[in-house]
Formats: structure tokens, sequence, C-alpha cells
């Protein structure tokens, strides 16, 4: 039998990892700057933290969540996303009660969503994400959208689009709620079951609808904007202050609602425009959430977050034609001729390693031209040969790759010659 990877997954290759490696560098590097100090949290939780936390009415939890009950009963999930764990830490751990606030977190992990396989979109992808949470400053919205913004130009990405919106407070939504069913109600037939089931339990989020969303209807459905409150209409504007500050720019789209139900207030998207990326343009997503913690069980505290799939940042530098500078360099491989040199080749390598010298050698004793073919084609930067002769004078010729320059060395002082010229 042929085992395969699970549909919706994949395996990540030796000669990709680097890319991955790279861009994580740079999401901790990041996150330090910004001072988002990560959090680790389980990959599985209780089923009705993402019932709560995440929203009975979004597809996540509809249709999308691996759930299981366990030896005991109970009904656990493996996590879709990444602000439903760190809030419930947040809670569990009585962070509120930290004297720095708010307190910012960052995290990266796989999550798993049953979906259709899409470019860049898998059951299990790896994310990145951060929250802040503990401040209802519209300086902290700004400053969670610039960090997502440095992220894609850190990596060298150039065709980006953000797009900002207020969902506004419970008024607001209240006031939106009653114009969009009485919108929708009319023609609801004409809507997918998913859409007729939403227009009473949270009829936002008919909008956000992949099947029905070239309806007519959606075009001309009120915008949420029109019912902002004075508070809510001051607060967007403040946000959008301070990204004018900052350089962002931007745009307002009144029908960006977001998918999942704990939204309020700004709400954001980062999109790619290059020819290339796809139909699914999305790259990043966020927005404030103030309410969750409390719905979880904490104290009324706000905050705001982003996730981004990793995923589909690398297909967005492929899409630009954006070559990351990995790091995968092999300082020195020792071709090792006989029993003995073997011996000795191993005793250098160990020697070259603990310095921090990227060192290789031959374990299929192979003949002395494959393994210069070997050292070649893994892009050494020098080469050693060990054999009898060079065993009786405990000394080898160092090879430089490039310029084929070679220097006699002794055993004693390999370690630092290397040091000296890699």
């Amino acid at each position: 039998m042929a085992f395969k990877v699970p549909r919706g997954t994949q395996d990540i290759l030796p000669d990709q990892t680097p890319k991955w490696q790279k861009v994580e560098s740079i999401l901790r590097d990041l996150s330090r700057v910004y001072r988002y100090k990560e959090i680790r949290t389980p990959i599985f939780e209780q089923t009705e933290l993402f019932q709560r936390g995440v929203g009975d009415t979004t597809d996540i939890v509809q249709k999308e969540m691996y759930t299981f009950d366990d030896r005991g009963g109970r009904s656990l999930t493996l996590r879709p996303e990444g602000t439903a764990s760190a809030v419930r830490s947040y809670v569990e751990h009585k962070m509120f009660g930290y004297p720095d606030q708010p307190v910012k977190l960052s995290y990266i992990g796989p999550m798993f969503r049953y979906e259709r396989q899409q470019a860049g979109r898998y059951r299990q992808f790896v994310q990145y994400g951060v929250e802040a949470i503990g401040s209802a400053d519209p300086a902290i919205d700004a400053e969670v959208i610039a960090l997502a913004m440095d992220i894609y130009q850190t990596v060298g990405l150039k065709d980006l689009k953000l797009v900002i919106n207020s969902l506004g407070d419970k008024e607001t939504r209240d006031a939106h709620r009653t114009a969009l069913i009485n919108h929708f109600e009319p023609s609801i037939n004409e809507f997918c079951s998913d859409c007729q089931n939403r227009l009473e339990k949270n009829p936002l989020r008919i909008l956000d609808c992949k099947k029905d969303h070239e309806h007519p209807l959606m075009k001309s459905a009120p915008a949420l904007t029109d019912y902002l409150t004075e508070s809510s209409a001051q607060y967007f504007d403040q946000v959008k202050k301070y990204l004018d500050v900052l350089g962002i720019q931007y745009e307002v789209d009144p029908n960006l609602v977001r998918g999942l139900d704990y939204y309020n207030h700004t709400a954001f998207e980062i999109m790619s425009t290059s020819q290339g990326f796809g139909a699914i343009t999305t790259l990043c997503g966020g927005g404030r959430y103030n309410g969750l913690v409390e719905g979880i069980g904490g104290p009324d505290v706000p905050g705001i977050g982003f996730a981004m799939s990793i995923e589909r940042l690398l297909l967005a530098l492929e899409a630009e034609g954006v070559e990351l500078e990995v790091e995968d360099r092999l300082d020195i491989y020792v071709v090792a001729m006989g029993d003995e040199a073997k011996l000795k080749s191993a005793e250098l390598i160990s020697s070259f390693r603990t310095k921090g010298i990227a060192a290789d050698m031959d374990y299929i004793d192979r003949k002395m031209k494959a393994q210069m073919k070997s050292a070649d084609r893994l892009g050494a930067k020098f080469v050693i040969v060990i054999g009898d002769s060079e065993l009786e004078e405990s000394a080898v010729n160092v090879k430089e790759m490039e310029s084929g320059n070679q220097e006699k060395v002794p055993f004693h002082n390999l370690v630092n010659y290397i040091l000296d010229h890699k």
C-alpha cells in the first residue's frame, strides 16, 4: 500500500524549508521590535471555546472544524484560528492583572480547517498572528495594522492593498442588523440555505457569503458605515488619522465585514494586487474584538489583532517573483580516502562544528571523484582531501572552490584558518 499525505495537507521538503525559516525569522524579529511576545497554546481546545469565541453562525464553526470526543467523552477541536486560544490563556492566567497594559502577544503554528484545498489554502496551515489586549486606544489599532504591513514590505512584497472598515459598536450593529433584515428578507429565498439561516441569527454574515456574492442585493445592501454612532465614527476617524501619520495608504470598504463574529469597530484586510496571485487575494485579516474577553469568562477588556497564512505569503512572493535571501551554506567538505582518513575526518568535522562551522563528509564510501562532485553540488566553500600522505604530514591542502586556490594548513590550525576565511 502506498501512503500519501492526507488531503489538504503538504510535506514541506528540505529544499523549501529555508524559505519558511527565513519568513519565520522575519516574523520573530518584527515581533520583538514591536514588543509582541510569543505565546504557545495547545493545538486542541475545548470545542465550546471556539463556538463561543469564533461564533456559532460562522462557516468555521458550522462547517470547517475538526472536532472529536476524547476517551473521557469531552468534545475537543483542533484549533481553527489563534485568537480564541490566546484570549483563553489571557483570561486563565489573569494577564489582565499585569501592570503593563495592553498585553501584546504573538504566535505562530499550525491551524486546522476542513475546507476545499486551493492554491495557498490547506486544511492544515501555518498561521502567524498577534493580539493586543487591554487598550481601546485607536493608536493600537494603527500599530497592529502597521506591523502587518511592515511584515509584507520587509519580505519584499510591493503589490499590496490595505482595506479598512468600521463595524461600529453594539448600537451601530443593532441598527444595521435591522436594516439588513429589511433589505434581504423579501428576496431571501433567492439566496443559499446558509444565508437563509443567517437572516435572523446574524444577517451581517450574509455579506460574507462566497456563493451569493454576485447577487444584486449584495451590491445595494445598507452600508454599516451609514449607521455608525457618533462615538464609533469618531473612533474610526482617529484610526485613519494615525494611519495617515504613519504614512500607510488604505481604502475604506463599507462591505468589509470579516468572517468571525467577534469583530467590532476596526476591521481590515491586506490583499495582493499581483497579476499572478489568483482569485482569492486576501493575505491577512484582523480587527478589534471588544467583548470577546468577557464572552469567554474574563473581564470587560478590549482587544485587537490579526492573523496571516504563511502559505499565502509565500505564494504572494512567488507571484511577484521575489526571491528570499536564505542561508544554506556549507563551509567545508572533507574528502576521506581510506579508513584511517575517515576517522580523522570525523574528528575534524566535530571540531569544526563546535565552532559553528558548517561541515560535512561522505558516508557511503564513494570514490574521490564522486565526493568532489558532491562537494561542488552542495556548494562547499572549502574542500580538503585526507589520505595517507596527509595523515603522515598532519597537514592538508585547503582548496577554495570558487577560486581554485589552495593553501597547506596543519591539522591543529584548520579551525582557525576556516574561521578566518569563511
